[in-house]
């Protein structure tokens, strides 16, 4: 069975709650435990409000896995880039004067966190969660 793909602009900061709203809707929809929908939403929150902050913007892929045992997220957007992954994903480092625990709080809620960036070119993010 093929997998079933939704498309999230990621536009302005609007969209990135009706994200969210979509990321929990399918992840309780596909059996995941409350509170770990609310795991995988606080993710897609972060790496959207992300891609809308400092990628000017993009869109999240939403997919099931394994008819439903997974949800893969993808985040992708055509900013700036991301110089030094491993500093951006440190806790307490921002770009912006913010907390800094986007990306480091994103990995951790999530059980595959994988990036691609670089100056320029604009930055991936796919996260994968498995229902337990």
């Amino acid at each position: 069975m093929p997998s079933e793909r939704e498309f999230w602009p990621l536009k302005a900061t609007r969209d990135v709650g009706d994200a969210r709203r979509a990321v929990h809707a399918a992840a309780r929809s596909a059996g995941f435990r409350s509170a770990d929908a609310v795991r995988l939403a606080t993710a897609a929150s972060e790496l959207g409000r992300n891609a809308v902050i400092h990628g000017k913007g993009g869109r999240m892929t939403l997919e099931r896995l394994d008819e439903g045992a997974g949800i893969r997220l993808e985040f992708r957007d055509e900013g700036p880039g991301i110089p030094d992954i491993e500093q951006a994903l440190v806790d307490g480092f921002s770009s912006t004067g913010s907390m800094g625990f986007g990306l480091g709080g994103a990995r951790r809620l999530v059980h595959s966190f994988q990036i691609e960036s670089g100056a320029g070119e604009g930055t991936r993010i796919t996260v994968v969660r498995w229902r337990r």
